[in-house]
């Protein structure tokens, strides 16, 4: 966007606002100049006129601009101190200039900065977090208010920020002319102290409420803090009031979050809530391939076998943040050392995360749930009976074994009454074909592979 654009556009804006709205409001501003992030400066007589042009013509003016030139994101208006360009400013013109800008944008409003990471195109979709990857989608296909809030919660490192920011970055794309507000609930706390602190709550107010979307992360943080959650409250019905979209997150469902308001707990449970669930070894490894496909590209000549992410998807499963972490240390240790990426660089590199990730499951633990979970038992479960109410129980849990533990298949087999080894392997095999074929064994297993690890 360039001085000359701005020229061409007085004409539309002439003709979009009336002559005397134009003449009063639009005419008078000075073009200053965009940065390389897309912010356009617009320089205004006053403070109070910045203002007023803000709150009535800015989302003209950036679907306006956005239409010469679709690197503009946002505007920021600013108090025309006067200050011919190479004179520096004099603090008080610098602190004007600061203290009355204001902002105008399609993505973020004096948010949390977005992660250009995390977009939709990076998130590996698998069956634990396919309902909330589609919830998140359709909010921000953007059209009717479908879900209102969408919430999502789950656990550290599953995805619920990258699914925020990707929702943000499409309504960035799709709708630039929508005013979107991401920030975490520890910002919102923050900001809300301060305006008390200066007694600025009209102008708190008057910003939370005049976004299109408001996007907050960690929702949990406010809970036992009653007068930020009395602002969130009204904040959140005037902007459902308005059928403004609301997205929130959390790292547990509205009802498991200790001292949050009765009030707000049931307002977060009127739309849709969403849990990202634990990973499972299918979507570790597909995370770990889709990561190492891009590392290639950065890391040219870097190869890294199939049987190394293998590894890595089995022995890391708590966190996919330490799950991507290993797997940046591994190609960024292979590159400085000038090493192949194999097993014995992983045992040499990855050392201390295989041991803080070391699976802490027993055989006891996992043959105690399985007879528990098919109401058998434990005596049947490992004893020598094959009839099938038995024999189907115990291959669940050879195979929980074999996944969950480091144990060998020998002593695995020693613990289920003495069974040889390829006893153990058959059952382990037998499961992982009934869980393509059978949609009930496929959720058992699932279901105790999730309780054992909780």
């Amino acid at each position: 966007m360039t001085k000359d654009h701005w020229g061409t556009l007085q004409e539309v804006l002439s003709k979009t606002v009336g002559k005397n709205n134009y003449n009063t409001w639009i005419k008078p501003l000075k073009f200053k100049g965009m940065s390389d992030e897309g912010v356009v400066t617009l320089l205004a007589p006053t403070n109070f006129f910045g203002n007023y042009v803000s709150q009535n013509y800015g989302d003209l003016l950036l679907s306006q601009m956005a239409k010469v030139d679709e690197d503009v994101r946002r505007i920021a208006f600013r108090v025309d101190t006067g200050v011919p360009a190479g004179r520096p400013a004099r603090k008080a013109d610098t602190r004007a200039s600061r203290d009355t800008a204001s902002a105008v944008n399609g993505s973020e409003i004096a948010g949390a900065p977005l992660d250009k990471r995390f977009t939709f195109d990076t998130f590996v979709v698998g069956k634990p977090n396919e309902l909330a990857h589609a919830a998140a989608r359709r909010v921000a296909e953007g059209g009717p208010v479908a879900f209102n809030p969408l919430f999502l919660y789950g656990g550290v490192g599953l995805g619920k920020t990258h699914l925020m920011h990707a929702i943000a970055w499409e309504f960035r794309a799709r709708r630039p002319d929508m005013t979107v507000l991401y920030l975490s609930a520890e910002q919102f706390m923050y900001r809300f102290v301060q305006a008390l602190r200066e007694k600025k709550m009209l102008d708190f107010k008057e910003m939370f409420r005049s976004v299109d979307v408001l996007m907050v992360d960690d929702v949990q943080f406010i809970a036992g803090k009653d007068s930020t959650q009395e602002e969130f409250f009204h904040t959140f019905n005037a902007l459902v009031d308005q059928n403004k979209q609301i997205i929130i997150s959390a790292d547990r469902a509205p009802d498991e979050i200790k001292d949050l308001e009765n009030r707000i707990r049931s307002r977060l449970q009127s739309g849709l809530v969403v849990d990202l669930h634990p990973t499972d070894y299918e979507l570790r490894l597909g995370i770990l391939q889709s990561k190492a496909e891009t590392y290639k590209l950065h890391y040219s000549g870097l190869e890294i076998d199939q049987s190394v992410l293998e590894f890595l998807a089995h022995r890391i499963s708590t966190n996919v943040r330490v799950l991507e972490g290993a797997l940046t240390r591994l190609f960024a240790f292979a590159s400085l050392v000038g090493r192949p990426i194999d097993m014995e660089l992983v045992h040499d590199s990855l050392a201390d995360v295989l041991r803080a990730s070391e699976r802490k499951i027993s055989i006891d633990e996992i043959q105690r749930k399985v007879a528990e979970h098919y109401n058998i038992r434990l005596g049947d479960l490992i004893g020598p009976k094959r009839v099938r109410n038995f024999a189907r129980p115990r291959q669940v849990a050879m195979y929980l074994c074999k996944h969950l533990t480091s144990r060998s298949l020998p002593e695995i087999g020693r613990r289920f009454g003495g069974r040889d080894h390829t006893t153990v392997m058959h059952g382990v095999k037998r499961i992982e074909e009934l869980r393509q074929q059978d949609s009930q064994i496929d959720e058992d297993v699932e279901m105790l592979r999730r309780s054992l690890e909780a």
